[in-house]
């Protein structure tokens, strides 16, 4: 099958990336691809399964969400709009029936 150039191959899976950069001080983009349309949040949680923060991306298309521009965001704060303290996060991908969680670490 022949690419076209400007258009987007689908993922055949989809996939949370890790986070970059990791360690952070303290903004971090979470990289993921979707190999279907589905709505999106990423879900961030202290070491002892506390909620730290939920980032609502809302209905993403089918792609690959791995640049800057196109990541999901988190700008070391909680939900109340305070910084975070260094330590280990754990960073959780929900779209659609997927879920995946993996781990950042923060550094100040």
């Amino acid at each position: 099958m022949l690419s076209v150039p400007g258009t987007e191959e689908h993922p055949k899976e989809t996939t949370l990336l890790s986070n970059y950069p990791n360690p952070s001080n303290p903004e971090t983009w979470i990289p993921y691809k979707l190999s279907k349309a589905a709505q999106v949040t990423v879900t961030i949680y202290a070491i002892d399964g506390n909620l730290i923060r939920t980032l609502t991306l809302g209905h993403q298309s089918a792609g690959t969400y791995q640049s800057k521009s196109r990541a999901a965001y988190w700008d070391g704060k909680n939900e109340v709009g305070e910084s975070v303290a260094s330590g280990v996060y754990f960073y959780t991908l929900s779209a659609g029936e997927f879920t995946a969680t993996r781990k950042m670490l923060i550094r100040k």
